[in-house]
């Protein structure tokens, strides 16, 4: 059992198919047995990316409407959920500035490494990010986080 933390580019990838969902999917399923962390603020940001498929064309209603109830349904009940405390938001204040990184990827990174820090304090094991922004896994290598991209998987 791995634990792995998903941003939003790559958990998109669960409810749309594109480059990496078949090796997305096969980390999430639950007989993969992994511990699957995500930002609270993901929710937010996968509803986005669904909904813009539609709005530009690449998602019918139909298979919008099932991604977002599928994601509804796994949101609380499948994945471990960080909280964005102000201790979070200080450390993506000071990510985004070190490493020129957008809002919410400077959330992102900050939580999963919360999330790997909490889970190491109590003996556990150190957690995979998984993005497929390759400006994000940059900083999160140099912040000291496995990364894995999900586009190098077909």
């Amino acid at each position: 059992m791995s634990a792995l933390f998903f941003d939003s580019s790559s958990l998109v990838k669960r409810y749309a198919g594109e480059v990496g969902t078949n090796w997305v999917f096969s980390l999430v399923r639950p007989s993969a047995k992994n511990r699957l962390y995500l930002a609270r603020i993901t929710g937010v940001e996968v509803f986005a990316a669904l909904t813009k498929r539609r709005r530009v064309g690449s998602l019918t209603q139909a298979a919008t409407n099932k991604a977002i109830s599928r994601f509804e349904r796994e949101f609380s009940n499948r994945y471990v959920l960080v909280d964005v405390s102000p201790l979070i938001i200080r450390k993506a204040m000071d990510l985004a500035k070190s490493h020129t990184l957008r809002g919410y990827d400077a959330v992102q990174l900050a939580s999963a490494l919360q999330a790997n820090a909490d889970r190491i304090s109590v003996g556990g094991s150190a957690l995979t990010f998984i993005s497929a922004d390759k400006h994000l896994n940059i900083a999160a290598a140099t912040e000291g986080l496995t990364v894995d991209n999900p586009n190098n998987y077909l």
